[in-house]
Order: structure tokens, then C-alpha cells, then sequence
């Protein structure tokens, strides 16, 4: 027991690497993370099924068929799948210390979730200037919610990623700025996930 530890280098106690040591801390803020992320995934399971029961229940007004415009959506979906490659090559570049190519496809991976969040809001103002806002029936009470709720979360995700950008322009790509790009990594590519699962279930087929 004593040569064992007496053979554990001291770094390799505090990267985790050694028998018995403890984790390395990115292990850990990462595993803390991914549990964030699965409590995040049971909220929007449970808007989803939310959606499924109520998406018939139009009040005798307007359904998925004739509020929903499928090629901005599609626009829509294209800017934040892009935006999920550019913030990946992004990470990648933080990784390999390549700090100007970090800042650029991160500015792009802003540009892309503000174009989303754009086309999101110019839906939502269009239909409730229709007079079919989320008090107008069950099915767009649902609507709203689970489209709002993701639209929140892309809203919250690009405030962090400016606050990133920020923090590394000052400070560099340290280890403790590259922790935190790799839990807003797996937060944005989650909502890409999410979206896939809207894009699918609300206007898809919703919309037919």
C-alpha cells in the first residue's frame, strides 16, 4: 500500500491519472454537466408530450397547416445545425490553442443562433398580430410553450457564448476557460438535438 503511493506522482494525483486518485477536474465538471443536460432533456420530454395531446385541440381555430410557413422554418433549422458545426470546429480550435480561428467561428456560431432567433420571433409577433396567440386554443398554448421554452434556452446559450468569447479575449484559452467551452459545447449541440425533435414533431407533423 505505501509503495503504492509512494509511486503515484503528485501531478498525476491531481489530474486523476493515478490508481485510486481523484478525477480530473474536467472529468468531473463534464460528468456534472451531462447530468444538467438529462434534467434539461426530461423538462422538454414532458413538453413534448404536452404538445402530442394537445396538438388537435385547435377551439375551432387555425392548426400547424395554416400557421406554419415550412421554408422559414427551414431556413430557420439550417442556421442552428450550422451553427452547431461552426461551434464544434470552434472548440476544436480553443483545444489546439488557435485562438483567432476560435473567436472567428465562434462570432459565426452567433451570427447563425441570432439568425434563428430572429426568424423565431418574427413567427411568434406574426401570429399573435393574427390574433393566434398562446390564449387562442390548447394546441398553440403547447405551441408556444415548447417553441418559447427552446427559444429561451438559445437566447441564455448565446449570452454565454458572448461571455465566453469575452473571457477568453481577456484571459486566453487557460484550462479553466477551456472546461467551460467544452460544457457550452455539449449545451448548444443539445439544443441542436432539440430541435431536431421540433422541427420533426411541431412542423413536420404538426404542420401537416
Amino acid at each position: 500500500m505505501t509503495d503504492t503511493v509512494a509511486e503515484t506522482a503528485p501531478e498525476d494525483l491531481v489530474s486523476g491519472r493515478g490508481g485510486g486518485g481523484p478525477a480530473a477536474t474536467r472529468t468531473v465538471v463534464a460528468y456534472g454537466f451531462w447530468i444538467f443536460l438529462l434534467s434539461d432533456i426530461i423538462m422538454f420530454s414532458a413538453l413534448f408530450a404536452a404538445f402530442a395531446v394537445a396538438s388537435n385541440r385547435t377551439a375551432g381555430g387555425p392548426g400547424g397547416e395554416q400557421l406554419f410557413h415550412l421554408r422559414n422554418v427551414f431556413i430557420e433549422t439550417m442556421c442552428l445545425l450550422l451553427s452547431s458545426y461552426t461551434c464544434g470546429l470552434g472548440t476544436l480550435s480553443a483545444e489546439r490553442q488557435h485562438r483567432e480561428r476560435f473567436l472567428a467561428f465562434y462570432a459565426l456560431t452567433a451570427l447563425l443562433g441570432a439568425a434563428f432567433l430572429f426568424i423565431e420571433i418574427s413567427e411568434f409577433a406574426d401570429m399573435v398580430g393574427r390574433g393566434d396567440g398562446p390564449s387562442r386554443s390548447a394546441f398553440l398554448s403547447a405551441f408556444f410553450t415548447l417553441v418559447g421554452t427552446h427559444g429561451a434556452h438559445v437566447t441564455a446559450g448565446l449570452a454565454w457564448l458572448l461571455y465566453m468569447v469575452a473571457q477568453v479575449w481577456v484571459k486566453g484559452l487557460r484550462p479553466r476557460e477551456l472546461r467551460r467551452l467544452l460544457c457550452f459545447s455539449l449545451f448548444w449541440h443539445a439544443l441542436d438535438i432539440v430541435w431536431v425533435g421540433v422541427f420533426t414533431m411541431v412542423y413536420l407533423i404538426g404542420g401537416r
